[in-house]
C-alpha cells in the first residue's frame, strides 16, 4: 500500500503538489514489474494539490518499468498534462504541448488476434491465488478471491504456438451470484514492432458468456494515447482444474 509524495524536484524537502495513493504488486515470475492499482478507484491515483489543478486526480494505467527503456515508463512519471520539466535554472511542475509534438494528429486502428492460456492447476500455474476472505470458502463462485497472472499470449490456441506476449496482472472474483471477474492487466507484446509495447485493461469478464468485451484504457510505446475494447471468447475450458484458453479480439486507436 502506497500514499507517497510527489514533489517538484527530487529533493524531499521540495515543494508537495500531490500525492500517490494506491498499491502496487509484483506480477511477474522471471522479472521485477510492478502492477499498479488503487483499493477505491483500481488504477493508482495521483492526487494533486497545487494550482489550478487542485483538485484533480490523474489516473495512472501503466506500470512504471525498474530499469527504464525506449518503450516504458520510468519510476519518475512522465506525464503529457503535468510535465515535470528539469534545466539547469528552473523546475516547471506544468507546461502546454503540441499534440503533433507526440505523433497523434492522426490515429491508427490496429486489430490484434490471439490466444490467452491461464494455467492454474500442476507444478508451474501462471495464475495464482494470492487472497481471498474467509467468507469466500463459503459462495459458490469464490467471491472476494484475488489471482495475480503472468498468462502467455500465443498465435494459435496450442500452448506450443509462437508467443507473441504475456497477461500479466490480476483478476478478482467480484461478483456474489455468478462468475464474473475484474481485469486489471496489461498486454505486454514481445513479437516484431510490438516488443516492449503495452496495452491496458481495466473491466469485466463474466466468464460464462459468450462474448465479454473489456475497455482498453491505455497503453504505451507503440500504443501511447490508446483507447478501445477487447473481446474475449473462452475456446476452451477444463472446469475440474480451472485451466483455460480464451481468444482475445482486440480493436485499438492509438497514435
Amino acid at each position: 500500500m502506497m500514499d507517497d509524495p510527489l514533489t517538484v524536484t527530487p529533493q524531499s524537502s521540495s515543494k508537495l503538489v500531490g500525492r500517490a495513493q494506491g498499491i502496487y504488486a509484483s506480477a511477474v515470475q522471471k522479472e521485477l514489474v510492478l502492477e499498479y492499482s488503487n483499493l477505491d478507484h483500481n488504477p493508482p491515483i495521483l492526487a494533486l494539490y497545487k494550482g489550478k489543478y487542485k483538485p484533480y486526480h490523474v489516473t495512472l494505467y501503466s506500470p512504471p518499468w525498474p530499469k527504464p527503456s525506449k518503450n516504458s515508463l520510468s519510476p519518475v512519471f512522465t506525464i503529457f498534462l503535468f510535465s515535470f520539466l528539469v534545466d539547469g535554472k528552473s523546475h516547471r511542475f506544468s507546461t502546454s504541448l503540441s499534440p503533433e509534438a507526440f505523433r497523434i494528429k492522426k490515429e491508427k486502428l490496429s486489430h490484434l488476434h490471439f490466444y490467452f492460456h491461464d494455467i492454474v492447476s500442476g507444478r508451474s500455474p501462471t495464475a495464482v491465488r494470492v487472497t481471498e476472505p474467509a467468507t469466500t470458502n463459503r459462495s459458490s463462485f469464490g467471491f472476494g478471491a484475488v489471482f495475480m497472472m503472468d498468462d502467455p499470449l500465443t498465435v494459435k490456441p496450442e500452448p506450443s504456438s509462437k508467443l507473441v506476449g504475456r497477461a500479466q496482472g490480476i483478476y478478482a472474483s467480484a461478483a456474489q451470484n455468478e462468475l464474473g471477474l475484474l481485469m486489471v492487466l496489461n498486454f505486454a507484446f514481445t513479437e516484431g514492432k510490438y516488443n516492449g509495447s503495452t496495452l491496458s485493461v481495466l473491466g469485466r469478464n463474466g466468464v460464462f458468456l459468450t462474448v465479454r468485451e473489456m475497455p482498453i484504457v491505455g497503453g504505451s510505446g507503440l500504443f501511447r494515447f490508446a483507447s478501445g475494447y477487447a473481446q474475449a471468447k473462452t475456446h476452451t475450458i477444463d472446469l475440474k482444474t480451472g485451466d483455460a484458453v480464451v481468444e482475445y479480439n482486440v480493436y485499438v486507436l492509438h497514435g
